[in-house]
């Protein structure tokens, strides 16, 4: 059985409002791919300085991003100052979170379905996490209707039980209605073995996939997204944080704002990506330091208009898009994951 936590407080439930998670936990094979479309070179001290850039974007942020994900390595590397870098989100009001999940390998006997590793020894490298400073994880799994579903909730388990390590839950999708059996699968497991208040779902929105000819408008894939999430996510999941998904900034945007448009009644706070605020902040960078401000304004650019006013506002200020909203972080292996 889970732990027992209180309910979350109207204070807490109003900070999930307008905020949203930054997303900087690639691995270290990830992000060599980000780094080498400006043809910079992939080493820690690139990585380590592309993450600080981020993170210290001037207090303007602040109000909007309301916590990061780390990679391992990020969360044991340091500013230019010398202090950590959960040090660093902490004083800006934002909570540290940590990837946990030691990627996904085949599954053996299906066609194509893989399981994620990471569950053994996950109790006690959450304790260590903790003591390290982080207080949320994040679990990502690879998803098909099948046996291996409630191995994200006995991850969610392990994680609560060091404290209130609060929960990131990544499922991925691209049709509409395979996304309502995987998280019914999903939440009919996590209800046995978690505290569902303590976890955040961090899923696509429910968009076709990249080899299909058929076009769909924003209040389509709103009115998708929000009719698959109804079905089966408990009330008492508190937010939704979406995944860019392989989308454009400028698309992954307007669909978020179309979602938190869509006339369905929608309990959760519905909030965003961390990865598409960062398209146009790593192109300004170019890999170049004296290029850090640029870039950082950027990112804030992003940050601003997309997430403050416009994703959760009802309120779409296309002129303010940037000069590289139509770069996509799209990668095969990646968004491609469930067809």
């Amino acid at each position: 059985m889970p732990y027992q936590y209180p309910a979350l407080t109207p204070e807490q439930k109003k900070e999930l409002s307008d905020i949203g998670i930054l997303a900087a936990d690639e691995s270290t094979g990830s992000i060599a791919k980000r780094l080498q479309s400006i043809g910079t070179e992939n080493t820690e001290e690139n990585r380590r300085f592309y993450r600080q850039l981020l993170l210290t974007a001037d207090d303007r942020v602040n109000p909007c991003i309301g916590g990061v994900i780390l990679f391992h390595e990020t969360l044991c590397q340091k500013a230019d100052d010398g202090r950590p870098f959960p040090q660093v989100i902490k004083s800006k009001g934002g909570v540290v979170g940590i990837k946990v999940d030691k990627g996904v390998v085949p599954l053996a006997g299906t066609n194509g379905e893989t399981t994620t590793q990471g569950l053994d020894g996950l109790s006690e490298c959450c304790a260590q996490y903790k003591k390290d400073g982080a207080d949320f994880a994040k679990w990502r799994c690879v998803l098909k209707i099948g046996e291996h579903a409630p191995l994200s909730p006995r991850h969610h388990g392990k994680c609560q039980r060091p404290g209130p390590l609060r929960q990131h839950l990544p499922a991925e999708w691209h049709s509409l209605s395979v996304t309502e059996k995987v998280l019914a699968a999903v939440h009919k497991a996590l209800s046995d073995h978690i505290y569902l208040e303590g976890s955040l779902l961090k899923p696509n929105m429910v968009t076709p996939g990249h080899a299909c000819t058929q076009k769909f408008s924003h209040e389509e894939i709103a009115m998708a997204t929000v009719t698959a999430l109804r079905r089966p996510v408990p009330l008492t999941v508190p937010g939704i944080t979406f995944l860019s998904g392989g989308q454009s900034e400028e698309e992954a945007s307007i669909n978020l704002n179309a979602i938190n448009k869509c006339p369905l009644q929608k309990p959760w706070a519905l909030t965003f990506y961390g990865r598409a605020l960062q398209a146009s902040a790593l192109k300004a960078w170019g890999g170049k330091k004296e290029n850090k401000k640029a870039a950082q304004e950027e990112y804030i650019k992003r940050a601003l208009p997309f997430v403050r006013w416009v994703a959760c506002k009802n309120f779409f200020p296309f002129s303010l898009l940037p000069v590289h909203s139509n770069d996509c972080f799209f990668c095969c292996t990646e968004a491609l994951e469930f067809n």
